[in-house]
């Protein structure tokens, strides 16, 4: 397995000051696994239909690039709900039900998977907090973002202080809605109209999702940004559910994007 090139993640400029203080993220993309097929690449989804032991391989292909054995990787299973858990170092390779993980132990990488929602790191890089979010639309309606935030304070983290990034995420262009859909977000908050915009299919509409996702981290009163770019539209880079959906595939691969604070 020692074929393949290495993984190599795309990073976000807004960390600089939180790499500077030994805080190291990536937003991990298909290159550089050994998995085959529809998994072709870095596929790391657990709950996925691959070969086990290549998602596990990738999986320490992914904590290798942290320095750091693969049982300090947390992650966990992810149901779109607004749950966070607090991680240190006595994480034992469990999986809690939740959607979000912060921490303030060095030597722990937190990592969140995706194949077209929104996986969102979190730095405070003078408190030395970190977290990861999974906001795909029913996360970042109910509040995951916040509680993450939330969460993050309660390790002693300033709100004003928190940098927050959007990663590879499905856009706007290719994410096509039902009005029932756009008639739930209206009803939460009519504002919300302003990430919809009308589709060439009646009745439907083009959902910005990564826009809203934006949006709820600056009202929240953190630093935040996307990175801009479409999991659905880049195939040979990402996996996306919808695309696969779309092409009739009968599964489909996720890729993770994990932050961790360095070790002394």
């Amino acid at each position: 397995m020692q074929d393949h090139p290495l993984p190599d993640p795309i990073t976000s400029p807004l960390f600089a000051e939180a790499e500077s203080k030994g805080i190291r993220h990536g937003y991990f993309t298909r290159k550089g696994g050994v998995s085959q097929g529809i998994y072709r690449g870095l596929n790391v989804g657990l709950g996925s239909r691959d070969e086990r032991e290549k998602v596990e391989e990738n999986r320490r292909r992914v904590t290798g690039w942290f320095g750091l054995a693969p049982q300090r990787l947390a992650t966990v299973h992810q149901v779109h709900s607004p749950d966070v858990v607090v991680v240190d170092r006595t994480y034992a390779g469990d999986r809690p039900t939740a959607d979000a993980l912060v921490t303030a132990s060095p030597g722990v990488i937190l990592g969140v998977l995706s194949a077209d929602c929104g996986p969102v790191l979190f730095a405070d890089a003078e408190a030395g907090v970190i977290g990861a979010a999974h906001a795909g639309w029913k996360g970042a309606l109910g509040g995951v973002l916040e509680n993450t935030i939330l969460a993050m304070q309660s390790l002693g983290a300033r709100r004003e202080a928190i940098t927050a990034c959007l990663g590879p995420s499905i856009s706007g262009a290719n994410y096509e809605v039902g009005p029932e859909f756009v008639d739930r977000f209206i009803a939460e908050n009519p504002a919300f109209a302003q990430f919809f915009c009308p589709s060439e299919k009646p009745g439907h509409a083009m959902f910005d999702l990564q826009g809203l996702t934006v949006k709820r981290l600056t009202d929240a009163g953190v630093r935040a940004e996307s990175l801009g770019i479409c999991t659905y539209a880049d195939p040979d880079a990402f996996f996306s559910y919808r695309r696969t959906t779309h092409a009739g595939e009968p599964d489909y691969g996720r890729q993770i994007s994990a932050i961790a604070i360095r070790e002394d």
